[in-house]
Order: C-alpha cells, then structure tokens, then sequence
C-alpha cells in the first residue's frame, strides 16, 4: 500500500481483528477501545454530514471523527484550538525547553503502573522546576511551566518523558518584580538532575510503602520491600537524563514548537512509508546518529507495529498536558496579569477572550475548492445509509 492511502487505522483494520483474537487475554479494555475508535473514525460506521460551500456551490460529505486522544487523524483541530487559547497567554520574554526523563529500569515497571508514574515525572518534574528557581543562589523566582508527558520514542518503544516549556523567568517571591533569567541560560542542569532523581526516588518508595505499585512477571519479586530497595540502589548513583535546550526565537517559534508536541501521538500518519507482505514500514530517528545519518527506516511485523503502538494508550482521564506554577489553572489570570503588569506590556485581550476566541476564529468547516465556510444542510447517523449528495446548479 503506497503512502498516500497508508494510516494506521488501515494497519488496525486489516491486522487487528486475527490479533486482537490472539491476544484478547492481553489487551486492556483501554487498548480495546483505541483500537476500534481509530478503524471506525472518519468511517460511515460513525455517521456525518453533507456541506455545501455557499460561495462556490461545492457538496462533501463529511465522516464524523472518534475524537480520540490517541487517533493520528484527530488530534490537528484539538491541537489548533487548544493553540489559539495559549497565543493569548504568552509573555514577551525568552522561553525554554527543558526535558525530563525516566531510567530505562524505572520505564519498565512504569508499563504496568502508568497513573502512578507518569504522575510522579509530572509532579516531580514541576516540583525541580520550581524549587531550584526559587532558590535565591539560582533565580529567586516563582516561574511556571507546561509540561507534556511523551512516552514513546522514535521506534515506538516505551520511553516515558515530559517537555517542559518555561518562560525565562519569574515574579520575585514577594511579587514585586520581574526577575530575568540571564540571556541564553535558565537553570544549572545537573542542579535540576540530582534534585529530580532523589525527590522522585523519595516519592516512589513511599508509592511502594503506600502499596500503589503492581508488579508482574520478572518484576514480581518487586513487590517485596527489601527487593525493591536493593533495586533501587543503583538508581541513586547513575546520571539522570536532564537537558535544556536553547532557548526559542520568539513567542512564534514557542507557539510552533507547541504546535508539533502537545498532541502528538505515538506515530504520525505521515511517517508510514509501506504495508506488505514484510510488515509496516515507518521512518525513524536514531538519536545517536548526527546529520543525515540519523534518519532511517524501520520494518515490524504488523501484530509488532499494533502492540508498540498500543504501548502508549494512556489511562482513562489522565491528563498529558498539565500546568504548574504560575500558570497553573487556578491563579493563571491574575498571575499572567501582575507579570505583563511588571513586564510593562498590554494584553491584547481582555481575560478569558483567548478560550472565545479559540472557538470564533475559524469556520467549523472550510471549502477545498474555494477556501469559504460550508455550512451543513444534511446529517446521517450511525450506519445510515448515504444518499446521493444533491445536484450542483448547471450540472447535467
């Protein structure tokens, strides 16, 4: 199958029913539900609509999405409105990306216990953000962040690691100025490292001790107190993966960086390059390549392909984007406020105006042919048959 007909949900719906018999025992009810959320999206199966374009008189018919938070075709107009709602919120200062990433030994474990562990790389990642800047020897702020949880890597393994975009700088504890990081440079590193590996091997023992953990197959034994506090030694001296990287150029490249990582899915569409008798074949990145060199392809087996994808289905109603700090939900507005206040410059909207916008800036449906608004004069439901779309004026 060629590359532009290739998706995953074709993957899923030639591949999924023999594997999903095979491995039925295996497959979460989450796992279930992805999967047939993504064979059925955009399909009659789901229902839709019929839209004519007012200005060009051009009739579609319109499948209805499944909306689902894993689904490669649904994530661009949630992305798109959830960007429209941040423009607004950003200030004029340099903004940094900053990564936090778990060991491969505690990716491991974190497989069958994804609430408990991504929650801690959140609340543990935030919580070393926030400390150090406070710290008067670093910044002597109180700073925000939005992290997003990945939890894959470039050939789908299980990789778990949030992104977390902060502003350079912060209110001064006593709220009374605004304190710059220096041009270029936000928080010391391997600072963020040592404080992020032991507070959140603090705060896993005692998710241990609190019995929120679950152990299976080789990793039972771990469920013993003395076995996991022999497990976890080692952890306490190996380097953690902590970077930082240059800060961004601009507002615009931050909204363009967000544009590409706060929705993304464990594999685009657009990276299938193949569907035969050898598998599926996808580009990848070998990160320990440079330049050209580290852009390659990868062949699975298809029941591989479906079970890595599947890897990174997260828990029903965990959040992959979460704010911290200033910019938490909570105090956000007034917070966003006092720092343009002390920044001196304006909010181009009035609070709350980013979400309305959000939803009034584009038409729900757009003409491919002449780019105007469609409006919809027809819907069917759930396995309704389609009727022939209705005529154009002058067609014969």
């Amino acid at each position: 199958m060629g590359l532009a007909a290739l998706d995953v949900a074709d993957i899923f719906r030639l591949h999924g029913p023999s594997w999903r018999q095979a491995q039925h025992a295996h497959l979460s009810l989450g796992q279930l539900k992805v999967m047939s959320a993504i064979e059925q999206c955009r399909s009659a199966v789901l229902g839709g609509h019929v839209l004519r374009c007012d200005a060009c008189e051009q009739v579609e018919i319109a499948y209805n999405s499944c909306r689902n938070r894993h689904c490669p075709k649904c994530q661009a107009s949630a992305a798109r409105r959830w960007l429209e709602a941040r423009q607004a919120e950003l200030l004029p200062v340099e903004y940094y990306h900053v990564v936090f990433t778990l060991p491969a030994q505690i990716s491991a474990i974190a497989y069958y216990n994804k609430a408990a562990i991504y929650g801690l790389l959140f609340d543990v990642a935030a919580e070393t953000l926030r400390t150090i800047a406070a710290d008067p020897r670093h910044l002597g702020a109180q700073i925000g962040a939005t992290l997003v949880l990945h939890t894959w890597g470039s050939a789908l393994t299980h990789h778990p690691h949030v992104h977390g975009i902060v502003p350079g700088g912060g209110l001064s504890l006593d709220r009374e100025r605004w304190v710059a990081c220096k041009p270029g440079f936000f928080l010391p590193v391997r600072v963020l490292s040592r404080l992020f590996r032991r507070r959140f091997l603090e705060e896993l023992e005692k998710a241990h001790r609190n019995g929120r953990l679950q152990f299976f197959a080789e990793y039972a034994a771990l469920s013993e107190a003395a076995v996991f506090a022999d497990w976890l030694a080692p952890l306490r001296a190996c380097e953690w993966v902590v970077y930082a990287k240059r800060p961004f150029a601009g507002p615009e490249a931050v909204l363009a960086y967000l544009s590409r990582y706060t929705h993304r899915v464990a594999i685009s569409n657009s990276r299938l390059l193949a569907m035969d008798e050898r598998g599926i074949t996808f580009g990848c990145k070998d990160y320990r390549a440079k330049g050209r060199t580290r852009y390659k392809t990868m062949t699975l087996a298809a029941h591989e392909f479906m079970r890595r994808f599947l890897l990174h289905v997260l828990p029903h109603g965990f959040h992959r984007i979460r704010h911290y700090g200033l910019i938490a939900n909570a105090g956000r507005q007034q917070n966003l406020a006092k720092a343009r206040e002390l920044l001196h410059v304006v909010s181009d909207l009035p609070p709350h105006a980013a979400e309305a916008a959000a939803t009034i800036s584009q038409p729900r449906f757009v003409c491919p042919h002449c780019g105007a608004a469609m409006r919809i004069i027809e819907t069917f439901a759930r396995g309704q048959p389609i009727r022939a779309p209705p005529r154009q004026r002058g067609a014969v």
